[in-house]
């Protein structure tokens, strides 16, 4: 990114970071507030010798190309953007619209008071639109494509250790690590310049996975207020090494601030911010080679803070069901690449 937006995850750390420091005693506070939104991963730990079994659904679409924080049209992209790759000088295929669905499957079980172990595996399903331009330059529009992936994304693994809790101020260090289970070599047919139908390698954006053991760093804060939960989370994605294709993903840091309410001891709503820096891809696959925005590993670095608002219901008996919805309020991308418009998570537990 040209420049970095580091004000943003300093005002979050310090609003939520900076709630009182209560004597110590037992938390009773209502039952929906013992976690955080849905859309929080490994928000909380369990006690000794507890499980937790978990489903949720993640949608997202992106439509539209920004190129930092203006859009960009299809037209303006094909006859100004040069292509990185051999062939025409401009881009000529430009995508539309994503949807990007995600099944998540977790477990989560807790050998001590102090530590809660956690898996994580992801089933993912995307679509992507495009628009073909006719031959090596101009702004005519040749038709239009749609491409799919299908598959398991990357396994997560990972420990939720305790650094301090005194059932009102909760504090645990995340560590994990990403295992390299999604596939990277997916491919689909596509809609040449030349109009013709062939079957190429899919670009980085449709790929699942990221074919490196990533690093899953992270620490996690809540506490609770009577009928509130105030919660802020740090987590990483670091890269640690070239993949077999010869790429690398950029790194990720994640920021998330969030206040929720009980209005019964069953159902709370909530709010929340996150922000997120992700970096451009370090090399390049030889096979990705068409003349698209996806295909040029520096449209990748972004910025985004988005705004989400959530529902949470849980009973004692250990069932919880979730839903959060979100949308961006600011965001700088190096493109041109999509824009998100919306993000949906629903979810399912059961501790036991």
């Amino acid at each position: 990114m040209k420049t970095k937006q580091y004000l943003i995850p300093a005002l979050l750390s310090t609003l939520f970071f900076s709630a009182p420091v209560l004597a110590e005693h037992t938390h009773v506070g209502p039952q929906a507030n013992t976690h955080g939104p849905i859309g929080v991963m490994g928000d909380h730990r369990h006690k000794k010798n507890e499980w937790m079994l978990s489903y949720r659904f993640m949608s997202m679409e992106m439509e539209g190309n920004r190129l930092g924080t203006n859009s960009i049209s299809p037209e303006e992209i094909v006859t100004t953007i040069a292509n990185p790759n051999p062939g025409p000088p401009t881009l000529r295929v430009v995508p539309t619209k994503m949807i990007m669905d995600m099944h998540m499957f977790g477990a989560m079980y807790a050998p001590t008071d102090n530590l809660t172990l956690m898996v994580m595996a992801n089933y993912i399903e995307n679509d992507m639109d495009h628009i073909t331009f006719q031959g090596m330059v101009g702004s005519n529009r040749l038709g239009e494509f749609t491409t799919t992936s299908r598959g398991w994304g990357d396994t997560k693994v990972s420990g939720l250790v305790k650094i301090f809790d005194n059932n009102i101020h909760k504090v645990h260090l995340n560590l994990g690590l990403s295992l390299p289970t999604g596939s990277i070599t997916k491919k689909d047919t596509v809609l040449t310049p030349m109009n013709t139908r062939v079957e190429l390698r899919l670009p980085y954006a449709m790929q699942l996975g990221s074919g490196t053991y990533d690093l899953l760093p992270g620490i996690t804060y809540q506490t609770y207020q009577g009928k509130w939960n105030l919660g802020a989370q740090y987590m990483a994605t670091i890269r640690t090494s070239e993949n077999s294709e010869d790429y690398t993903l950029g790194d990720e840091h994640k920021f998330t601030g969030w206040a929720s309410y009980s209005w019964l001891d069953s159902v709370s709503t909530s709010v929340r911010l996150a922000y997120m820096d992700v970096g451009n891809i370090d090399g390049a696959d030889p096979k990705i080679t068409a003349p698209v925005t996806t295909a040029d590993p520096n449209n990748f670095a972004r910025e985004r803070l988005d705004l989400y608002a959530g529902i949470n219901w849980a009973h004692n008996n250990g069932h919880r069901l979730a839903l959060e919805v979100g949308a961006p309020v600011y965001q700088d991308l190096d493109g041109p690449q999509l824009e998100t418009d919306w993000t949906l998570t629903a979810g399912y537990q059961y501790a036991f």
